[in-house]
């Protein structure tokens, strides 16, 4: 089992481990397994319990006596154990287009670009598109610190380098239209996509053409071109 918290102390892993392994524990059971004092065990718990990592669950012991309390693995907690998600995703993706056609992912593509603009757009309301700009700087996750917008002649750029979808994106580069074509929506202005994770530029830079300007008869889904790399990846 391929595990994910090296930025845990040894103790912390074991313990998570533990749980992972064995289900939901109490902390005599911990302490026990592990060889570890129970006032240790209780103080690493403690810890992981504040990082959100496991969550305390009191069993009622047939109304005699004190609950049970045992921790288990919070959502967090159990992400910290490799997920094989990429894969399951690539798979559904080939299969959809074996099955039903390349259109058929096109459409499905289509729809979850409809599904975030419909997110995104009462945020967006009544903004300038440099604050629209500011504000998708959080369109993966709220005060992402991997994704900034900078200045370079008269375009604006968001640069991106941490894309959640990377794995993914490298296998069906096609899911990378996803981000430009609501970028592109919901600015109203051609937005390409010049530098690029999966070509080894250490970002995904993407340009907003302010002087091109879309119309409602803009395709849902653009699919990506060659980029045309006018920003270096020097540039950032």
């Amino acid at each position: 089992m391929s595990f994910q918290a090296e930025h845990l102390s040894e103790p912390r892993r074991r313990i998570v481990r533990a749980i992972k392994t064995n289900g939901a524990s109490s902390m005599s059971e911990l302490a026990s397994k592990l060889d570890i004092s129970a006032e240790a065990v209780r103080q690493h718990l403690l810890h992981l319990e504040k990082d959100g990592w496991v969550i305390r669950i009191t069993e009622k012991q047939n109304g005699i006596g004190r609950p049970h309390i045992r921790y288990q693995l919070t959502t967090a907690g159990e992400h910290l154990f490799e997920k094989n998600y990429d894969h399951l995703t690539i798979e559904v993706l080939d299969t959809l287009v074996n099955h039903l056609g390349m259109n058929a992912l096109k459409a499905m593509l289509s729809a979850m670009i409809d599904e975030r603009i419909r997110e995104w757009e009462p945020k967006l309301q009544g903004l300038t598109t440099i604050e629209r700009l500011i504000v998708l700087k959080n369109f993966y996750a709220k005060d992402d610190d991997y994704m900034e917008v900078v200045k370079k002649g008269k375009d604006y750029y968001l640069i991106e380098r941490n894309c959640p979808f990377h794995n993914v994106a490298l296998k069906r580069p096609i899911l990378c239209s996803v981000t430009s074509s609501v970028f592109t929506q919901l600015l109203g202005c051609k937005v390409v996509r010049e530098l690029r994770l999966q070509n080894g530029d250490g970002c995904c830079a993407f340009r907003v053409q302010l002087d091109q300007q879309v119309g409602p008869n803009t395709p849902c889904l653009i699919i990506e071109d060659e980029p045309s790399n006018i920003m270096s990846k020097d540039d950032v």
